[in-house]
């Protein structure tokens, strides 16, 4: 292959999923306390169970940018290579990555006249991310050239459907997401944010689900609303630190799709949704209205 396709590890990939489409994933760094750490889809630096295990004890920690040095490091490895490169990472709605990595970019493009840099705005975020990217590694892995994989993600990206609930709202108020009345009074209520996406990339709190018997067939019901032919297309079922609840959600959206896989969510995005997070992704019409 001519040139290497790249995502950054916001995407929550495993590493068995970035194996098989051949996918370059690039750290994003997150701080503990005092520590700082690079997350790899291996979770090479710290494991999910560690990780999520200090958000239990109350520690709240704080996720970084992709920086301009680590942009133009790790793409140069590549360009002095002679490959081409083609990358789409997390979202303009989310993150100003976008525009770090663009700084670099124009440089490397002055640098390297004769290499070609593609970076594509995914307008997905975390799991939405993933899907994107899975779907598109696997044109890559079947030969496709840098422009049809440009052209596929750009006609994918927005028909990504995105429906989260966030269980943790400690979690949230930690992060300074919501007020410490508005946890207090969800935690009493059993109230549980309804997140989407919209044509931006953006997060959007689109609803309240009240109590956990209502997570799964609230999140059913949009699968059956929004998905486009389902039969022929995969989701994809993620979770903070919630193994049985995706595990549940997958067996009740499994028969809708030609394949359900189950995706953890890393620190990038556990650090602002806390432990329990539930999440389905899917092809489908990004309709961010409950």
């Amino acid at each position: 292959m001519k040139y290497v396709f790249m995502t950054d590890a916001s995407c929550d990939l495993t590493q068995k999923q970035v194996d098989e489409i051949g996918v370059k994933v690039m750290p994003m760094e997150f701080q503990i306390e005092d520590n700082y750490y690079q997350h790899y889809p291996d979770c090479r630096m710290m494991s999910l169970e560690e990780f999520y295990g200090k958000l239990k004890e109350g520690i709240v920690p704080k996720t970084t940018q992709i920086n301009y040095m680590t942009f133009k490091s790790f793409f140069e490895v590549y360009l002095k290579a002679g490959k081409d490169i083609l990358y789409t990472g997390i979202s303009t709605g989310l993150s100003g990555t976008y525009d770090t990595c663009m700084i670099a970019v124009n440089e490397l493009r002055e640098e390297y006249p004769k290499r070609k840099i593609v970076v594509i705005d995914s307008r997905c975020d975390s799991a939405g991310l993933g899907l994107l990217v899975y779907l598109a590694g696997k044109k890559f892995k079947d030969g496709a050239t840098i422009e049809e994989l440009e052209q596929f993600i750009t006609e994918t990206r927005d028909s990504i459907a995105h429906w989260f609930v966030v269980d943790d709202l400690d979690q949230l108020k930690r992060g300074g997401r919501i007020s410490s009345v508005s946890a207090t009074f969800g935690k009493a209520l059993q109230i549980k944010p309804l997140i989407s996406c919209d044509e931006t990339g953006k997060l959007l709190n689109v609803g309240k689900i009240r109590g956990k018997s209502n997570i799964i067939p609230t999140l059913e019901k949009y699968v059956k609303r929004d998905a486009i032919d389902p039969k022929k297309n995969i989701a994809f079922v993620a979770h903070a630190d919630n193994p049985e609840g995706a595990k549940e959600l997958r067996k009740a959206v499994k028969g809708m799709f030609k394949e359900v896989q189950i995706c953890p969510i890393g620190p990038v995005i556990g650090a602002h949704v806390g432990s329990g997070m539930l999440a389905v992704v899917f092809k489908g019409k990004r309709n961010p209205v409950s």
